[in-house]
């Protein structure tokens, strides 16, 4: 009996000492440095993109690849037939930041805490990087007009190129086209033109009206939001004496009209702020973009 009673402690202390003989004390994935698995993002993702002539669109799918010439040398938009389309750039700061599992992508100057930028190929979206060129998503903000501007139309574009409004352009989280520009002198031009166009361009285009009618309160200026596409075919057939494009301009739109940068952009790519993910690259959202990856986990290798 006694050798038995020695022989049972002997193994109870053999188990104590190799952790367990059974026991659930065993090290889990996450105690051992494993298991980062089970805190990134996955989940079908809800992919958000503009309406057909968003100048933000055309930027958006030339840069990131998602457009391709097709075997006839046609420019094909490949955005996936699942995407969310909506046709502001509020609507699409309201769908991301209402779904973690959605992406978008908005104006830089449109950015707001209630969504989160993603680096795109490690490098933030910030002006600075803009205008140094190492974030490579930016696109002019350009107008265009019919013919050689006159009048009213005529002294409020010199407003918007000179110091003045490129501080108005700088205030408003954009990048001027010109930090050499010489101080405006309005011209006291008074009557009423009309200005429409892209949805990214028009909240920095109405503080540069709201800036211009300051030094000028005879001036009356009618602003219409649309899109880009809209903005340049009211520019051709006499709609707006001033049409807005978050692009540049395409051929046709060239041969009628005079365009003109006002500023420089950057294309935000962004995602709700519970997401994990912190940094994109180019590549990865294309694929998202034209359908190939459709889980977030996909993205967490």
């Amino acid at each position: 009996m006694k050798k038995l009673v020695s022989a049972l402690l002997a193994g109870a202390l053999l188990c104590g000492a190799l952790a367990g003989c059974g026991s659930s004390t065993t090290q889990t994935p996450a105690a051992n440095g494993a298991g980062n698995e089970a805190t990134a993002m996955s989940g079908a993702i809800t992919v958000i993109s503009r309406e057909d002539g968003s100048g933000t669109r055309g930027a958006f799918v030339e840069l990131t690849g998602v457009e391709e010439k097709n075997a006839e040398g046609k420019k094909v938009d490949n955005t996936t037939a699942d995407a969310e389309v909506v046709n502001k750039t509020d609507v699409v700061l309201t769908s991301v930041s209402g779904n973690e599992k959605a992406i978008g992508y908005v104006s830089l100057g449109a950015l707001n805490n209630t969504v989160k930028a993603v680096k795109v190929d490690g490098t933030e979206a910030t002006t600075d990087n803009v205008k140094s060129g190492a974030y490579t998503l930016a696109r002019p903000f350009n107008i265009a007009t019919k013919g050689t501007p006159t009048g009213l139309a005529a002294d409020f574009l010199n407003f918007v190129l000179s110091k003045d409004g490129q501080a108005v352009v700088v205030d408003n989280k954009y990048i001027e086209v010109n930090d050499a520009a010489a101080a405006f002198v309005s011209d006291g031009s008074t009557g009423k033109i009309s200005i429409g166009g892209s949805s990214s361009v028009s909240p920095v285009m109405e503080k540069l009206i709201e800036a211009y009618k300051a030094l000028n309160p005879n001036a009356q200026i009618d602003l219409q939001t649309s899109d880009s596409t809209a903005g340049m075919t009211g520019a051709m057939d006499g709609t707006f004496d001033i049409g807005m494009a978050s692009r540049e301009l395409k051929d046709s739109e060239s041969a009628e009209l005079t365009g003109t940068a006002i500023a420089l952009d950057g294309i935000a790519v962004i995602i709700n702020p519970a997401n994990t993910v912190d940094s994109l690259t180019t590549e990865q959202i294309k694929e998202i973009y034209v359908g190939n990856v459709t889980d977030w986990a996909e993205l967490a290798a």
